[in-house]
């Protein structure tokens, strides 16, 4: 009898009473590794404040104000692509350059047989270009470090980590990816210029001042640059890969939590700036004043042939899949332990960050020149598309070692640059060009040096050695089996790159159409699609993504698409900490000053009591960042009265606006004397009177939905007992508090 009473009584008491009874006051914000620095993070205030302030201002503006508001949208859209496709160009035209001329000099010295001095030469260089990115990434912005698509996703989830979108991480990833590619790293630069569009579409949404750029007051909100954020990132991929579509496709699939049609016009039409400009540019190239670059570069391979296949192609097709899928997982797994084991060597500090950086230089400049001399050398081919041997330029027949009219065919795919190994590995017409034993030695060289090279103090991109390990296991699959297959080598090397890129990153329709766009070859795309959900599909046995996986490794709390099945049996109620802090609809300036400083809280309920009101109810929610702007503006009141609509002569839009790169006022930097901290603030004007508000019965699951499908930071959680007069009963859940709950 007494047991039931109990279960009476717990269901029916106050939900703050016994919440409090087991959570403790989030006075401090989470921490994740951000780079290579563990740093404070916030969330993001997506949702639109509908105070009293933001309505008015609202309908005081014209028609020409509004279209100029959309018409910056699209302009800003425009310049992000003009300038991620100028970076993307000027990144490929730098790493073509620096990393040809240390090839050709190391080729010279071999051509003399100045074997140990070619050595010296292509290790110091790759050493220097190394220990140069490590030094700057390291001390000017470690931020910079590692691919950044996993930062960027984060941010696009509502998680706000400090500097990752300034202009400084912006100049480290551009110059420290440049040097750390031309290093012969096994890394690539696709995920860190989806990191640099990124910033440079986050520094587009706050440029301006007060004084010069009044229109841009409107876009300075968390949700606006959202929106562009996101169109740099489809960018990002359409200036690495020349792939507008699968760029706006990888946006929407693997960065986005929040999607929208206008966002996908607005996505496209970057992607689409983007295209034009590079086309420009690599025609200007294609008149040879580009260098080195030359024709090379912007990875577009070329297997366009006519393929053909049939049904007794799919078994192999299957089998690549299958294989794919076995390898990713792998892959991700030992990402994964290889990058715990960094992270601890990098609380040592920042000398045994460089350490590892440089060891890792040396070590695999070792093994890319020993290596070649395991190959055996071919002769030329005498229907050779190209001059054999190949010197001084990149080339599917690089001399080395080897005597004249021969050529060293694993040092045709190591003394190249990344993206010119794949394009050997992608030619057609090559299927005797490489022998079977000199590409296991790369497959599995690739392998692991791209798992060691990536956690350097350095920003490094997986997406090309992906496809680079891909393509030659893809390619030694042919070599195999091919003989049961109508389909050549190159196509095989395209299909397993296919493969383990579903394997390890698990997308499907964005990579489909990446692979489509950089083969130029429709063909392809019934095999391309049955590779992908083959290999996602047994992958997805084993582990998660590769970029879910450095996310939760990092700490960022991010949230999923779907609901964990244990969410339908937890409510709400079950995950809210306490003690709350609310404010009064009329408050004293003490209590606020009181409440800021000794809390960390970014949004505060309002209720209003009598006088004010004939009884207690919920006004709404006041964010932070106004009742500072409110106590740094003095909008005081001598009694507590209400002040309707004089209050909004006080302010402008621009005040109210979101400060970027973490500008914002702080409580601390506001002084005030002994009579104004007894005077009063009336928050209604101020306060969003239409919060998202649920009852404690909520389940975990709907929750989750709300929070990211609209972009909530705060959720209002009342009782549902219909007696309740004291409004002290309301809780307030965070955006941080639901992830770490999850």
């Amino acid at each position: 009898m007494s047991n039931n009473a109990e279960d009476e009584e717990s269901i029916t008491r106050p939900l703050l009473s016994h919440s409090l009874c087991r959570s403790v006051s989030n006075a401090t914000s989470q921490v994740a590794i951000v780079g290579s620095y563990l740093s404070p993070i916030e969330s993001l205030d997506y949702e639109i404040i509908e105070n009293e302030f933001f309505k008015q201002d609202w309908r005081s503006r014209s028609t020409v104000q509004i279209c100029q508001y959309i018409f910056i949208k699209w302009t800003l859209c425009f310049f992000v692509g003009i300038i991620v496709s100028l970076v993307g160009f000027t990144n490929n035209l730098a790493v073509e350059n620096i990393a040809g001329m240390k090839f050709v000099v190391t080729s010279n010295m071999m051509l003399a047989e100045k074997y140990l001095l070619a050595f010296l030469v292509f290790a110091s260089s790759n050493f220097v270009l190394t220990l140069f990115s490590s030094l700057i990434t390291a001390f000017v912005s470690p931020e910079a470090a590692g691919s950044g698509i996993p930062e960027v996703k984060a941010y696009l989830n509502g998680v706000d980590a400090p500097g990752i979108l300034s202009f400084r991480t912006l100049v480290i990833k551009i110059v420290g990816s440049i040097t750390a590619v031309s290093s012969s790293l096994l890394i690539g630069k696709a995920g860190p210029m989806v990191h640099t569009g990124a910033c440079v579409a986050a520094l587009m949404g706050q440029v301006g001042s007060e004084k010069y750029w009044r229109c841009l007051q409107y876009f300075k909100n968390d949700r606006d640059r959202r929106d562009l954020v996101t169109c740099g990132s489809a960018a990002g991929i359409a200036a690495a890969f020349r792939a507008p579509v699968g760029g706006v496709l990888f946006a929407l699939e693997e960065m986005s939590s929040w999607w929208r049609s206008a966002l996908l016009w607005r996505a496209f039409f970057t992607t689409a700036a983007v295209a034009i400009v590079l086309r420009a540019l690599i025609d200007f190239c294609y008149t040879g004043k580009c260098g080195l670059f030359g024709t090379g570069g912007l990875i577009m391979f070329d297997v366009t042939e006519e393929n053909t296949y049939h049904l007794e192609d799919v078994p192999l097709v299957l089998l690549l899949g299958v294989i794919g899928g076995i390898l990713g997982s792998l892959y991700n797994f030992l990402l994964n332990k290889v990058l715990r084991i960094y992270n601890l060597i990098h609380e040592k500090g920042t000398a045994y960050k460089i350490l590892i950086a440089c060891s890792i230089s040396i070590f695999t400049s070792c093994l890319l020149f020993g290596l070649p001399w395991l190959a055996s050398c071919q002769p030329c081919p005498g229907d050779a598309s190209e001059a054999c041997p190949t010197i001084g330029r990149s080339g599917n027949y690089k001399k080395f070692q080897c005597p004249s009219n021969h050529y060293n065919d694993l040092a045709s795919l190591i003394f190249n640059t990344n993206d010119d190994a794949i394009k050997n590995l992608f030619s057609k017409n090559t299927d005797s060009e490489f022998h079977w034993s000199s590409i296991v030695i790369f497959f599995v060289t690739c392998f692991f040096l791209s798992i060691f090279s990536y956690g350097i103090v350095a920003p490094a991109g997986l997406f090309v050695p992906v496809i680079l390990v891909g393509a030659s296991y893809g390619r030694l699959v042919g070599m195999l089996l091919g003989s049961r297959s109508d389909l050549n080598h190159g196509l095989f090397a395209v299909l397993g790159s296919a493969s383990l890129l579903g394997g390890s990153m698990r997308m499907t329709v964005s990579l489909c159409v990446i692979i489509l766009e950089l083969t130029n070859n429709l063909l392809l795309l019934p095999l391309i699609m049955l590779v992908l959900l083959v290999s996602k599909t047994v992958a997805d046995v084993f582990n998660e993504n590769i970029y879910d996986l450095i996310m939760k490794l990092k700490g960022f709390p991010y949230l999923e698409t779907h609901a964990e099945p244990y969410m339908r049996q937890l409510t709400v109620s079950d995950v809210v900490t306490g003690p709350l802090q609310l404010f009064h609809g009329i408050e004293k300036v003490s209590n606020i000053v009181h409440v800021l400083k000794s809390t960390r809280h970014n949004g505060f309920p309002v209720i209003d009591e009598p006088p004010l009101s004939q009884c207690p109810f919920l006004f709404g929610l006041v964010l932070r960042a106004h009742l500072v702007m409110l106590l740094k503006k003095k909008a005081f009141l001598p009694t507590p009265v209400p002040t309707g609509l004089d209050a909004f002569n006080q302010f402008t839009a621009w005040d109210f606006a979101k400060k970027g790169l973490g500008n914002g006022d702080k409580i601390e930097d506001i002084d005030l004397t002994e009579e104004e901290m007894e005077m009063f603030v009336d928050l209604h004007p101020f306060t969003n009177a239409s919060p998202y508000t649920v009852v404690e019965t909520m389940s975990l699951a709907k929750a989750l939905i709300l929070f990211r499908e609209v972009g909530l930071r705060h959720l209002l959680v009342i009782p549902n007992i219909s007696n309740v007069s004291n409004f002290l009963l309301i809780l307030l859940l965070s955006y941080h508090e639901f992830a770490i709950s999850t």
